[in-house]
């Protein structure tokens, strides 16, 4: 178990580290995915606050999804953390995969996101 943590952590660091040396001061769109729900944040590292976020935990969102952990899911957060993102001003922003593969849930997401007005 303390393999896998310290090879998650590794994954993330890596990916950030990337992030940081690419992101030009725009915010960062960072996915955390785990067994039941998602959840997505636009996060202004300079200023160290959160912008918008979404999860599949929200009572709105729970009634109309069958599941928090499935692609269906995932594209409804998407699109509703890019809506709250474009009311914030936010249009530009670096996608965080943080230790998870850019496939399913977290590609939906993704994908979602861009149609609701983000880019990256």
């Amino acid at each position: 178990m303390a393999q896998h943590q310290d090879a998650t952590e590794r994954r993330k660091a890596r990916v950030r580290r990337a992030i940081r040396s690419t992101a030009n001061g725009r915010p960062r769109l960072s996915v955390h995915r785990s067994s039941k729900h998602i959840y997505a944040q636009i996060i202004d590292d300079a200023k160290g606050v959160t912008i918008a976020a979404a999860s599949s935990l929200e009572k709105d969102l729970r009634g109309s999804l069958k599941t928090g952990a499935d692609v269906a899911a995932a594209q409804a957060i998407g699109k509703l953390v890019a809506e709250r993102a474009v009311a914030a001003g936010v249009k530009d922003v670096v996608f965080d995969r943080g230790a998870f593969i850019y496939h399913g849930r977290v590609k939906a997401l993704a994908e979602a996101a861009r149609e609701g007005g983000l880019n990256f």
